[in-house]
């Protein structure tokens, strides 16, 4: 799913368009036991209560796709009769109202999901008569030809408020505030099937982490039956030890600043793009290629690749450039550059000492005092 897909499923969690048909729900406490659960149609809500659902869902589908939205594939094994791709499909067609299907999904969850504290397990149906679209892009809400028929799971902490005073109206005192047990933003959760090209794409799963880097391999692997996705910060570490062992020696900085520079270029081309930019294994190697890298070293490059990550690995491009700073570091000394300014700094040998020269055009302050 791209940004603008997911913001059109996001559109749905409001009064005006919700187009879910029921919910459920299971509390869980830091025992793993079931404390209480809730099945009922979603519009019998009281509408204060539907409200705070809405900002839950619409929370599950946020953040940056490759971070905190991550797209999964099922492998062809879990799309075989009795994969995991077989149970969601059953849960999503049975509307929740299969209680024992609806039970099996909470003791997967509570089985692979590692938390320690108390959550609340939060599934809904919901079923989006996706409106058509004129030749000039607007939408026909009477022209519907497509429905989007889809579950969605979201997992919250639950909470105690913190201790402390308040001030109590009815007896016009500063008093001892009351604890309560809060349910919260989403630490987890997915979207089945994905919607793809304004459609049900079954083969998809939209998953969401609200920390990129702790995406619950046991979840993905156990509940959704997904192959298993690098997270942002180990696409860095990948493509990082891929320049370096591919560079060996030539590892210089010409080249890795012309690296730096021709992804941030990239970057800004695709920026209108709907989808994400991705690299794959051809387009890592075109970039270096671009970048100075000798043909002599490129000879490593497949090798280097598959060895780190995998032969159909793809790196999202937002994930392994600087686009914010362009940073050099020495034992002792940090420099930060704007990533637009590279050009500014370069290596020279003085005296024969490898020397940082950083280019002052009129400006320069020290520890906030303009010198001269």
């Amino acid at each position: 799913m791209n940004k603008k897909e997911v913001l059109e499923i996001r559109k749905q969690f409001t009064p005006e368009n919700c187009a879910i048909t029921r919910i459920c729900g299971c509390y869980v406490d830091h025992e793993k036991e079931k404390k209480t659960e809730l099945k009922k149609a979603f519009l019998s809500l009281p509408e204060e209560e539907a409200f705070k659902y809405f900002d839950i869902f619409r929370h599950t589908l946020s953040g940056t796709i490759g971070k905190n939205l991550i797209n999964m594939e099922f492998p062809l094994d879990q799309e075989l009769p009795g994969g995991t791709q077989e149970f969601l499909l059953k849960l999503r067609d049975s509307k929740l109202e299969d209680d024992l299907l609806i039970e099996e999904f909470y003791d997967k969850i509570i089985e692979n999901y590692v938390y320690a504290e108390n959550y609340y397990i939060i599934l809904i149906h919901a079923v989006y008569d996706v409106p058509g679209k004129a030749s000039d892009g607007m939408e026909m809400f009477d022209a519907s030809d497509t429905v989007y028929e889809h579950i969605m799971c979201s997992l919250c902490p639950v909470n105690l408020t913190k201790a402390g005073l308040t001030y109590n109206a009815e007896t016009n005192n500063i008093e001892d505030r009351i604890r309560d047990w809060i349910v919260e933003a989403p630490m987890k959760g997915f979207l089945f099937p994905a919607f793809q090209d304004r459609a049900s794409d079954v083969h998809n799963i939209l998953y969401y982490s609200k920390k990129p880097e702790d995406l619950q391999p046991e979840l993905i692997a156990n509940v959704l039956g997904s192959t298993i996705p690098l997270t942002a910060k180990d696409q860095k570490t990948s493509f990082q030890a891929i320049v370096s062992d591919t560079l060996g020696e030539e590892c210089d900085y010409e080249v890795i600043r012309n690296i730096h520079d021709n992804l941030n270029e990239m970057i800004e081309e695709s920026k209108e793009a709907p989808e994400p930019l991705e690299l794959a294994k051809p387009d890592v190697k075109r970039l270096l290629q671009k970048s100075g890298v000798s043909p002599e070293r490129m000879e490593a490059f497949d090798k280097e690749f598959e060895e780190i990550a995998g032969e159909k690995s793809t790196f999202m491009a937002s994930n392994i450039a600087s686009v914010k700073t362009f940073q050099i570091e020495t034992p002792d000394v940090i420099v930060k550059v704007n990533p637009e300014r590279s050009d500014l700094v370069e290596t020279r040998e003085i005296d024969g000492r490898r020397c940082l020269v950083i280019a002052i055009d009129n400006h320069l302050e020290v520890n906030g005092i303009e010198v001269f």
